[in-house]
């Protein structure tokens, strides 16, 4: 499968040097994964994944400890839920909690420097999937929305999503939106080099896309698994 990201005619020099990023995925913190810190930023090492968003659910415990391990690595990220959908968020430096208003959620994170894309926006198997209606509202908003999430189980949601960039033209990202070490690098982006929300921007719009995969729908069942064990443990 090929799905290519919404780009534009950039006037600046085609780079030479690209970083191979993984936008979205998940660490322990996130009651669905048992993904220890460590293990992921090892993970993303062998796998030659040059920078990682880590995007825990609704918190940035996870992520701030993958920085600790890698800060050259390490984005802290996180994956809000609002009250209409998930957001997707790069460079957090604070938390923001589940249960707000889209709105609101946006300008906390632009009072931040964050960067804000949109999760896996028409994925009707999740209950962070957008009405379109209401991704419309939002959408001069975010910087992006997710095009490519490796754990969409039909392969239609992602090019519907696909679909919606290119209708209105903006930015697409990959993400394997993995929540064990086996599934990092499954949907990446390669990048020229950025340092903050502003030119993770601009380097989108020279985005090359490696070879991705879809999970299969069994990868969800590593999800229940860990939301059991946790039960089991009482977290």
């Amino acid at each position: 499968m090929s799905i290519k990201p919404q780009l534009s005619n950039h006037p600046t020099p085609q780079p030479t040097h690209y970083l191979r990023t993984e936008f979205h995925c998940h660490t322990v913190t996130s009651k669905d994964s048992l993904l220890q810190p460590e293990k992921l930023v090892g993970a993303c090492r062998k796998k030659k994944i040059d920078r990682v968003v880590v995007t825990d659910h609704n918190n940035i415990e996870g992520a701030r400890r993958c920085l600790e391990i890698d800060p050259e690595r390490v984005i802290v990220g996180e994956e809000i839920m609002s009250t209409q959908g998930e957001l997707l968020a790069a460079y957090v430096t604070e938390e923001i909690p589940a249960g707000l208003p889209p709105m609101e959620v946006i300008e906390r994170l632009r009072e931040q420097g964050a960067f804000i894309s949109v999760s896996h926006p028409f994925d009707k198997h999740r209950s962070g999937h957008w009405n379109p209606d209401d991704l419309l509202a939002i959408l001069p908003y975010v910087d992006a929305v997710e095009t490519f999430n490796a754990r969409c189980m039909l392969p239609r949601f992602n090019f519907q999503a696909q679909d919606f960039a290119v209708e209105h033209k903006v930015l697409g990202t990959y993400g394997s939106d993995a929540h064990a070490a086996f599934e990092l690098g499954r949907g990446t982006l390669l990048l020229p080099p950025f340092e903050n929300a502003e030119t993770l921007k601009a380097a989108l719009h020279h985005a090359q896309v490696p070879k991705i995969i879809l999970s299969l729908p069994l990868v969800h069942l590593v999800s229940r698994w860990a939301v059991m064990v946790k039960k089991w443990r009482g977290q």
